[in-house]
């Protein structure tokens, strides 16, 4: 922690120190911000000194100078790459452009250099800021944190704290403090008696501050050895509160990895600061580490997992009003969603749009979404994407879409089914790494690409469900559309039928015939059917859509078509809600790749699983989860605006899963801190069908008078959690991560008697 609160601006960027693209920033420079071919305006733009604020100047009356956070920042895109550059600027300028990509629903800003090598400068700083942060271990996040907040406290700049600046400071970290409690703190630490803390004074009130209680405790417990952990202590800790298959060497090797202090280091010993270097480390963290990598078989058909999916995928906002853009197939693929939703439409010039038909919301090419899916689909994950094709079109412009699919997508677009013979099953994950399915209708079954049967040019086909549905507001569709050979033979293996019923499917239904549920029948399905779903996606691929009533982008709990095998339940992602927070726990895992295999009763013909009877089986593997929440640290405030405004926090721990183990306990709430409160409150939860539960913690700031706000949130398979004391990290409603702050647990998962 350093003394001196404004000494060289550089250290606030750990490992970028004299870094030149830093300094770059620092001193700043004039850029050209476009908003339209006539809104192009010159603007100076810099870093601020604590590396995590850009400051750029506005000539709005009451707004002359505006800041934003580098947190905002989703990515820096290098050239003409966003929808506005492209409408508003030429090619000729491509060098001297960039866009910066906010998280959230923020526009875009599209910015322009006087010269390339100033655009090429100020993405490069930008990434390396931005990748220094995200590097940062959650300790020096939260140093990071706090230092930045002691600078902003120190309104006068002479590196020394009053007792009202003091006061302002904690205020800032979201610590109330009565004016006795402050007054004895600053006394504590004023050794000098100047009135002001400074040098190692603002040291000693930091490590006061940042004291974790809890941890000693830990630590206290299991350092036998000369005051410290030796590697024997620290390998009973591991197997005795962690639970962890490890061995004398895993212990050693934590110790090179985290110990700083090198006398200890040299006596194979772990310091109480190596200890909590290691605990805010992913070997600390509650999600396995293991699952942070694909390490599921992704050999098997590509029905047997389930899919993340995106419905309405061009939508930024609303079914009514809301733009269309491209940029939002790039957020939806860059969260590894495997399939997404165009909803197809005769454009102007020939040439084929995307939006939602028969509302205001506005129009994209939909060769311009290829272009952009062609750029970011593989760019989280190499397993396929699905291109879910919503059909509207004449028959010219099919040959248009189809025309474009090939063109663009190439090679990697899958024209034909792989090896040389029909198949009977569908390939793996594995084996279409990198390869678009379409999904839509298709003139005549796959034999046909091996029996040179000749089809027809065009022929009428029956709309997708979705599209035939009349929605409340719209004018009744056709029920039939004319479909173009060209799109048709594209079609693989995701060829759109529509359901009649489980026996139907079973006798006339090929593999690759697939049908799309809205979500009133598909849940109806699951209470009444459920075996005879769970087995109908055996074989089969199933998509779930939203009801066209949900005008608002909202969202339908995704949880209950996972307990019956539905592999694409598409969502809106574009809206942040509690279901998007459990599709994105269920995709947590696997290395994040948007694929999760299915369990062992929801892929095997003799399974006889039904979610709400639960009769035996290899699904009831009884547990009982003990779940302690400890402590957090470093909540966000939540309204910025209100200076003295500081949270009350509380914690509410969720399990998902079939009906028998949702569940849902709450701590009380601690008023006026949310830097470090402490609630040390056990819960226990009976869990009957671990391999389909979800656990999720909400952190909400309490109200007595109206709705708790959400601070922030977690969710993560129950089978992909690490027991013991764990580190929980939390996320907005948006699903970023809020880089400083966390929850502290104890879990312990066993088996039921």
């Amino acid at each position: 922690m350093p003394f001196n609160l404004h000494v060289d601006v550089t250290s606030c960027c750990p490992g970028l120190e004299g870094d030149p693209d830093l300094q770059f920033l620092l001193d700043g420079g004039k850029l050209i911000k476009i908003r339209s071919s006539s809104w192009q305006k010159s603007r100076f733009y810099k870093l601020e000194e604590d590396c995590k604020t850009l400051w750029h100047e506005s000539h709005k009356i009451f707004k002359r100078n505006q800041t934003f956070s580098i947190d905002d920042i989703d990515s820096v895109r290098k050239g003409r790459q966003s929808e506005g550059f492209l409408k508003h600027t030429d090619p000729s300028v491509e060098d001297r452009c960039f866009s910066i990509i906010f998280k959230g629903r923020k526009r875009n800003l599209d910015l322009m250099a006087n010269q390339g090598h100033e655009a090429k400068q100020w993405v490069s700083g930008l990434e390396k800021i931005i990748n220094n942060m995200h590097n940062l271990s959650r300790q020096q996040k939260s140093e990071h944190w706090i230092f930045n907040c002691m600078r902003k406290a120190d309104k006068n700049e002479d590196n020394k704290m009053t007792l009202k600046e003091l006061k302002h400071f904690l205020r800032q970290i979201n610590v109330e403090v009565d004016e006795t409690y402050a007054a004895d703190l600053f006394k504590k630490c004023d050794k000098s008696n100047s009135g002001t803390l400074e040098g190692s004074e603002i040291k000693h009130f930091y490590d006061l501050l940042t004291h974790r209680e809890e941890i000693d405790v830990i630590y206290g417990k299991y350092a036998q050895t000369e005051g410290q952990m030796s590697a024997r202590d620290l390998l009973n800790f591991l197997l005795n509160e962690q639970r962890e298959q490890v061995s004398m060497q895993d212990a050693l090797k934590l110790i090179e990895k985290y110990e700083l202090d090198g006398t200890a280091k040299e006596k194979k010993h772990m310091t109480k600061d190596g200890f909590l270097m290691y605990m805010h480390q992913e070997e600390g963290s509650i999600l396995n580490p293991k699952h942070k990598h694909v390490y599921q078989d992704m050999s098997q058909p590509l029905n047997h997992y389930f899919i993340s999916s995106s419905h309405n995928t061009y939508l930024m906002e609303d079914q009514l009003r809301g733009p269309s853009s491209t940029e939002a197939y790039i957020k939806a693929l860059m969260k590894s969603c495997r399939c997404v939703e165009l909803d197809c439409w005769d454009g102007p010039n020939g040439e084929p749009v995307i939006y939602h038909g028969y509302t205001l919301t506005s129009k994209v090419l939909f060769r311009d979404v290829i272009k952009a899916v062609k750029d970011y689909a593989f760019k989280t994950s190499d397993y396929p994407v699905i291109l879910s094709l919503e059909n509207h079109c004449s028959v010219d412009q099919q040959k248009l879409m189809a025309h474009h699919m090939i063109a663009i997508l190439g090679d990697a677009l899958l024209t034909k089914p792989l090896g040389d013979t029909l198949p009977g099953n569908f390939p793996s994950p594995e084996e279409l790494k990198g390869k678009f399915l379409i999904k839509g209708k298709r003139l005549n079954k796959l034999d046909a690409i091996f029996n040179n049967n000749s089809t027809v040019d065009e022929d009428t086909v029956s709309e997708e469900d979705e599209a035939a549905e009349s929605k409340e507001g719209e004018q009744k569709t056709k029920s039939k559309i004319k479909l173009a050979r060209e799109l048709s033979d594209i079609v693989i293996y995701c060829k759109s039928v529509h359901f009649n019923g489980f026996e139907h499917a079973k006798d006339n239904q090929a593999f690759y015939e697939m049908s799309s549920f809205k979500e009133s029948k598909a849940f109806s399905l699951a209470q009444n059917s459920a075996t005879a779903y769970i087995h109908h996606n055996m074989d089969k691929l199933s998509r779930i859509y939203p009801a066209g009533s949900r005008t608002d982008s909202s969202n339908y709990n995704p949880v209950p078509m996972w307990n019956v095998g539905c592999q694409i339940v598409a969502l809106n992602f574009q809206t942040p809600s509690k279901e998007m927070h459990l599709n994105q726990g269920r995709f947590l895992q696997n290395g994040l790749c948007g694929y999760i295999l299915k369990p062992g009763f929801l892929r095997s013909f003799s399974s006889q699983f039904d979610p709400s009877t639960l009769t035996k089986g290899p699904w009831l593997q009884k547990k009982t989860c003990h779940i302690m929440v400890i402590t957090a640290q470093q909540l966000p405030k939540i309204n910025k605006d209100k200076h003295k405004s500081i949270v009350d926090p509380l914690v509410r721990v969720e399990i998902y899963g079939v009906p028998a183990d949702n569940a849902s306990k709450e701590t009380h709430y601690i008023e006026n801190n949310g830097f470090n409160p402490m609630w040390n409150e056990n819960f226990q939860f009976d869990i009957q069908v671990p391999e389909l539960a979800m656990l999720r913690f909400v952190v909400e700031d309490y109200d007595s008078t109206s709705q708790n706000d959400l601070i922030g949130q977690y969710c993560l398979p129950l089978t992909s959690v690490q027991n013991g004391y764990r580190h929980v990290p939390l996320l907005t409603k948006r699903g970023d991560i809020i880089s400083s702050a966390g929850l502290f647990v104890h879990l312990m998962l066993i088996d039921a008697e």
